[in-house]
């Protein structure tokens, strides 16, 4: 039975989830195919990824194609109350309220898993944990699932090299199709509507200082520069401290940094990026904010401790009172801004990440039982499917080779 803060907020939700599905043609397609063929009838699948109208959407995609679907979300701080009550009222097993502590959201988790899945969704590795540690016997029809964050990827791979991931996972998160889009295009524009939405202040001539200049810190990086911000780079892989060179953003340890920044975005996947040693240099009202899955990059413990005091200043921002008089403004609680303070990524760019994880479950249903437990990744003839369906859905087209052509690019003769 669905647990939702307030069922009357269903139509609203509905209403959401209907928007979205208008802006997805590639996840479109694939549920035309699935509810058609229902790959996944008699299966439970499970899913936990931030509750809102694309997630929902998804939601239903597996329901269509024959799946009792049971939803949760992946963040108390991104689960929108009226999206959980609309996909709930659809008939999807929904178990998600915003802004629950740390033991209800853990409750909610597993309710989502007694279920018995078979398949599974995670965005951050809490299933995975929840299903190798004391809520291990749910996991005894599993077959496998899909990783959607970095976060979660690192955690998975630490756990197969140690022996600890007893059945397979698919790498969802690196398809092209994801992390090409999602995480560059999709997280610099939802962190800065997040940002702006809840500041209501101006980006241009604000010095913006990015932890991380992987896919999602270019993503922020290029758009604080395309909306006028002087950006600052920090990072500890060399190569990509270059490449955030060239493309004109200063680069320099957080030590250098902090001093200099007005507003500040973690992007590393990493804890203790921000920690009191710059909070003790920060200007005045500058603002900390965090787009990696934990909020463990900001240390909010040591904020807190350093301050005389902390008071709201507006929703989804506290500020923090130094000794010395500066106020340093934390947002969203250091949890991921972009959905704890925004809509999360744009339907658009969320159609592509979601057709992926509908294959890689489709794929795990077919192969799985013959897959050792490791993290795999995703076949390339999944990612030509979803920007196949991605270029129809929007009306492009693309050359192809002639025969000609590809003999030549496949021998060595000019």
């Amino acid at each position: 039975m669905s647990i939702v803060k307030d069922m009357s907020l269903a139509e609203y939700g509905r209403m959401k989830i209907a928007w979205v599905k208008d802006f997805m043609p590639a996840l479109g397609a694939i549920r035309e195919r699935m509810e058609r063929e229902k790959p996944f009838a008699g299966m439970k699948i499970t899913l936990s990824i931030h509750m809102e109208a694309k997630t929902a959407y998804l939601a239903t995609c597996l329901q269509a194609a024959g799946a009792e679907v049971h939803a949760t979300g992946c963040n108390p701080l991104s689960t929108q109350d009226d999206v959980a009550a609309g996909l709930a009222s659809l008939g999807v097993e929904t178990y998600a309220i915003h802004g629950v502590s740390t033991e209800e959201y853990k409750n909610l988790l597993v309710a989502a898993l007694s279920c018995h899945p078979d398949l599974i969704i995670d965005d951050g590795g809490d299933l995975v944990e929840l299903l190798t540690g004391e809520y291990s016997h749910l996991a005894d029809r599993l077959i496998g699932g899909g990783e959607e964050t970095t976060t979660g990827i690192h955690r998975l791979k630490a756990r197969a090299k140690a022996g600890k991931l007893p059945f397979p996972m698919m790498n969802v998160n690196d398809a092209k199709c994801k992390h090409y889009y999602d995480n560059k295009y999709g997280t610099g524009q939802s962190v800065w509507d997040a940002i702006m939405h809840t500041t209501n202040l101006l980006v241009a001539g604000k010095t913006v200082v990015v932890a991380g200049y992987g896919y999602c810190g270019r993503g922020v990086a290029m758009r604080a520069k395309g909306m006028g911000a002087n950006v600052i780079v920090t990072e500890i892989d060399p190569i990509k401290a270059l490449e955030a060179s060239m493309e004109g953003m200063r680069v320099m340890p957080m030590d250098q940094a902090a001093p200099l920044g007005d507003l500040f975005v973690t992007t590393t996947g990493c804890r203790d990026v921000i920690v009191g040693r710059h909070f003790a240099v920060m200007k005045h009202n500058a603002f900390l904010s965090n787009a990696g899955h934990f909020n463990v990059e900001v240390n909010g413990e040591e904020l807190a401790k350093m301050a005389v005091r902390s008071f709201p200043r507006r929703n989804e921002i506290v500020g923090y009172e130094m000794p010395d008089g500066r106020v340093l403004n934390l947002l969203a609680e250091g949890r991921l801004v972009n959905l704890a303070s925004g809509n999360g990524h744009p339907a658009e760019i969320m159609d592509m990440s979601f057709s992926i994880q509908a294959l890689a479950l489709e794929y795990m249903k077919n192969h799985g039982r013959n897959m050792a437990p490791d993290v795999y990744e995703i076949p390339q003839s999944i990612d030509d499917e979803v920007s196949a369906h991605k270029l129809h859905g929007i009306g492009m087209e693309i050359d192809k080779l002639t025969p000609e052509q590809e003999a030549y690019l496949s021998g060595w003769e000019v």
